[in-house]
């Protein structure tokens, strides 16, 4: 019983600060908030020791929520090694958030609306992770998206925040158009939306084709592709990624929330969900990894020009999230969930770091009014720089484990889609550790450039705010040594598919499995020996059957095998890159105006986002708008009411104009008319009694 409330304290703390928090006062607001994500917290944390660890996934029933005829939908918590790992990653992050919140959000006088808006939040993305089936999942989709639009736009009183919050609930209804008909295609292809039905029958629909306007598309594709869409939105991936840095209008714990652990991966974990179908469907899966090898480099430059530290930091998300992708576009899903893990900590660390700036710099955001503040927050200077650290691939911090990995596999698929991605995540890489130092030395080092009333109110952060950040810093730290065995394994249950085999190859089975078990058990072998020391966990403890690897397609344990350049490379290039950033921005300031001259139109391209918002603005905002005025003014007023309540009000009026002549006052008019009228009503009764035929 108590497993539920690891989905539904968030719920309960909403409903609670939601309904009386006016009443009680923000006080009571803020404790059954941070009570309730807390609590699902723990309870998250003990469900990875016995769903994770133990290898025992559960499915936690509800209610029946739909049951019309044959159709029936129950309402679930599928709580399998995927959903766990990620209810630990949502809720533990949550926590720090909502903790952190308490100090950040100390003198806004909204407090219990915020904090019922972040226990929402956490609610949906709780309701997604753990749904059994794709309505289900629906409903946790768009209720993240009904949440980050009322967190994006918290200070409705800023025009700013209203179009920003306006923007990502619109954007993402383009993705979210193509995660509908997903929904619909997988009832058309397989009859049904749960998501066992589903992937079980996912091998034997590898080969069905449907036929739409005379041309015939493989139909697991289509699903795939349709899916993907509403992945692209929600992760802002190149397209639909122009919501992402404008939504820092809201809060910079929302930030953190949406940006770090939650929204934004909600379409990693749909796609490695679905890796069952994917795996049957090469075309989409190479679809996954080019966008997000295209996405990972195109964000790295536009942060490496961006000023405002938290529009930095959310580049440097879109950016990690492309790595994801062409993780899980080269089958390599486990080191998506990896490096989704990882990411949680230290960029949510950053987030919650630069928020802890912001607020010693009374609110000030652009780092060129910064400098020179490290020995005045310290401590905010050494969790951020811990968390740039991991972001940049420095060994042994947690994003060298989960991004190598990612790297390695990418090389290992031996695909020419695989390998682009590659070069393309080295090229991020190298921009990534730049920009990573390009914040750090503007941000805390050099001459002071901010004015004096600001530079004799720094302090550092109440610890309420400092201890969520030390937590995190822990988890930058540690969590990719500790984890990389559970990730970067072969599950002893991966591989093998959810359909059961015929009795004439039972015997064959048995052969080839016992094969793989022995090259998974020295695969492992290997790698615990090669990573000898470090408190790793048994790598045959994670994700079991929630995640699906066709055999020829497993490149997480091709990555163990690659060319030793390929392992070295990606680390080279975060030192170079980090070099690079303390020269131009520390030690040869002249550098980067140096560039920016020389280089100027790259420079435009780069630090105008490639134009994407220009581009969208000319293509579909102004003809939009266009179009609506020439409908309204040319359609509605025109034709419509002209010649509908317009034309009519305008004839009665004419009417009645010419009828007005004859009220002029004089009686042999009125006579005159009366005779008219008795004449015309005579003959209308005689021609309708036949008396009178024109004929």
């Amino acid at each position: 019983m108590i497993d539920y409330f690891a989905v539904f304290a968030p719920l309960i703390g909403f409903l609670l600060a939601g309904l009386l928090g006016k009443k009680l006062g923000d006080t009571f607001s803020q404790i059954v908030t941070v009570a309730g994500v807390l609590l699902a917290a723990m309870i998250s944390v003990k469900l990875f020791f016995s769903v994770v660890m133990g290898m025992s996934p559960q499915v936690l029933p509800v209610m029946t929520w739909i049951s019309s005829g044959d159709f029936e939908v129950a309402w679930t918590l599928r709580m399998d090694q995927l959903a766990v790992i990620m209810m630990c990653v949502v809720n533990i992050v949550s926590a720090c958030v909502h903790v952190y919140s308490l100090g950040y959000m100390h003198h806004d006088e909204a407090k219990s609306r915020f904090m019922a808006y972040l226990s929402l939040f956490t609610f949906a993305m709780l309701m997604l992770v753990t749904s059994d089936n794709l309505l289900q999942l629906f409903f946790g989709w768009e209720g993240v998206g009904l949440a980050s639009y009322l967190l994006i736009g918290f200070w409705y009183h800023k025009p700013s925040a209203n179009a920003a919050s306006m923007k990502a609930f619109i954007v993402n209804r383009v993705g979210d158009l193509g995660l509908t008909l997903g929904v619909m295609a997988a009832f058309v292809i397989f009859g049904s939306v749960q998501f066992d039905a589903i992937f079980d029958a996912a091998a034997g629909k590898s080969t069905e084709m449907f036929t739409f306007f005379g041309y015939e598309f493989h139909a697991l594709t289509c699903l795939c592709l349709l899916l993907f869409v509403g992945a692209v939105g929600k992760s802002a991936q190149l397209g639909l990624h122009t919501w992402l840095p404008d939504a820092m209008e809201g809060p910079t714990p929302v930030s953190a929330l949406i940006h770090a652990a939650t929204m934004v991966t909600a379409g990693v974990f749909l796609v490695a969900r679905f890796s069952p179908v994917f795996e049957y469907a090469p075309d989409a899966l190479m679809v996954v990894c080019l966008f997000g090898a295209v996405t990972a480099f195109v964000a790295a430059t536009i942060g490496m020009t961006q000023f405002d530290i938290k529009r930095v930091i959310a580049y440097s998300t879109m950016s990690q999230l492309g790595y994801m992708f062409f993780a899980l576009g080269v089958s390599a899903y486990s080191a998506a969930m990896f490096h989704l893990v990882t990411h949680a900590f230290f960029k949510a660390l950053l987030f919650l770091g630069a928020g802890s700036v912001i607020h010693a710099m009374s609110d000030e955001q652009d780092m060129r009014k910064m400098g020179g503040i490290w020995k005045m927050i310290p401590f905010t200077y050494v969790v951020m720089f811990i968390g740039s650290l991991a972001l940049a691939g420095i060994p042994f911090f947690a994003g060298y484990y989960s991004k190598d990995l990612i790297l390695e596999a990418a090389w290992a698929s031996n695909s020419w889609y695989g390998h682009f991605a590659y070069w393309m995540g080295i090229a991020a890489a190298i921009m990534t550790a730049f920009y990573s130092w390009r914040l750090i030395v503007m941000t805390f080092h050099g001459k002071p450039r901010a004015d004096h009333h600001v530079m004799d109110h720094i302090h550092e952060s109440p610890p309420v705010m400092t201890v969520p950040l030390a937590v995190l810093a822990v988890g930058a730290l540690f969590s990719g040594a500790i984890l990389y065995g559970g990730f970067s394994g072969v599950p002893h249950e991966l591989g093998k598919p959810h359909q059961s085999v015929s009795v004439e190859s039972e015997v064959t089975e048995e052969v080839e499995v016992a094969t793989e078990d022995q090259i998974e058990h020295q695969v492992r072998e290997e790698v615990m020996s090669s990573v000898e020391g470090l408190p790793l966990l048994d790598k045959a403890a994670f994700f079991g059957k929630s995640i699906f690897v066709k055999h020829e397609n497993d490149t997480v344990a091709g990555a163990h095998h690659v060319e030793e350049w390929v392992k070295i490379l990606p680390t080279i290039m975060g030192v170079v890159g980090i070099f690079l950033g303390y020269l131009a921005y520390m030690f040869v300031p002249s550098i980067p105006a140096f560039f920016v001259r020389v280089f100027k139109p790259i420079h435009v391209l780069f630090y105008r986002k490639w134009f994407f918002d220009e581009i969208y603005d000319a293509l579909f905002v102004k003809t939009t708008l266009a179009l609506g005025k020439g409908l309204w003014v040319g359609g509605d007023k025109a034709l419509i009411d002209g010649l509908g309540p317009d034309g009519i009000s305008a004839l009665s009026r004419k009417v009645g104009q010419i009828f007005s002549k004859f009220q002029s006052g004089f009686v042999y008019h009125y006579a005159f008319v009366m005779m008219i009228g008795l004449l015309a009503l005579v003959t209308w009764i005689a021609y309708a009694t036949g008396m009178l035929n024109f004929s």
